[in-house]
């Protein structure tokens, strides 16, 4: 058996460090939260926390289904909305929230942009407006482009025919951007790479 030199053990050891370290950042993150809202509620058992919050949220959920509650829900927004500040706070959050969840999810039209024709450049959006007719733009729709490795992007405008529709879920869109192209396409989407030219 041949000796183990320096230089392999630190190659053994940082080979380690990378087969652990997503297991081990995701139980402490996940154990943290558990401690953090534990704590919060006053609770004693780890992870009952959790499970108060997420019944209580299902309850809510059930709740906003009925007439009664989502009255009483429009009478609250509606006291939010005349407040200056708040309103400009509490619509923000909600059109975040509805955005990436509910049945008003915004981004689900991935798309492919043209930035530059002559280097041929280009990034990967979400379409949020196609009609610009009220800013005078009848041939542009509204794309947001995300940015790597942050939770932030830049809205534009873009002409039609530089834009083509993904044929790719808007989650894998989403994630391989937000990873900077690290984080390949779903198993179910390996066999449908093509895109298609947008027709709107």
């Amino acid at each position: 058996m041949q000796k183990l030199s320096f230089t392999k053990l630190i190659s053994y050891f940082i080979k380690g460090i990378l087969l652990i370290s997503p297991f081990a950042l995701t139980l402490y993150i996940i154990s943290t939260l558990i401690t953090w809202v534990d704590g919060l509620l006053g609770v004693a058992i780890p992870g009952i926390g959790i499970l108060i919050i997420l019944v209580s949220i299902t309850v809510l959920g059930y709740f906003g289904s009925t007439l009664f509650f989502k009255s009483f829900v429009q009478y609250i927004e509606y006291f939010f909305l005349q407040i200056p500040f708040i309103n400009m706070i509490y619509t923000s959050m909600k059109e975040v929230i509805t955005t990436f969840v509910g049945d008003k999810k915004k981004f689900n039209k991935p798309v492919m942009i043209l930035v530059n024709k002559d280097t041929n450049i280009r990034k990967v959006g979400f379409i949020t407006q196609e009609d610009l007719q009220q800013w005078k733009l009848q041939d542009y729709v509204a794309v947001y482009v995300p940015f790597s490795y942050a939770f932030s992007g830049e809205f534009l405008l873009i002409s039609k025919e530089r834009i083509q529709f993904l044929n790719i879920s808007s989650t894998d869109a989403m994630r391989i951007v937000i990873s900077g192209g690290i984080t390949g396409f779903s198993q179910k989407n390996t066999s449908k790479m093509s895109s298609k030219a947008v027709k709107i």
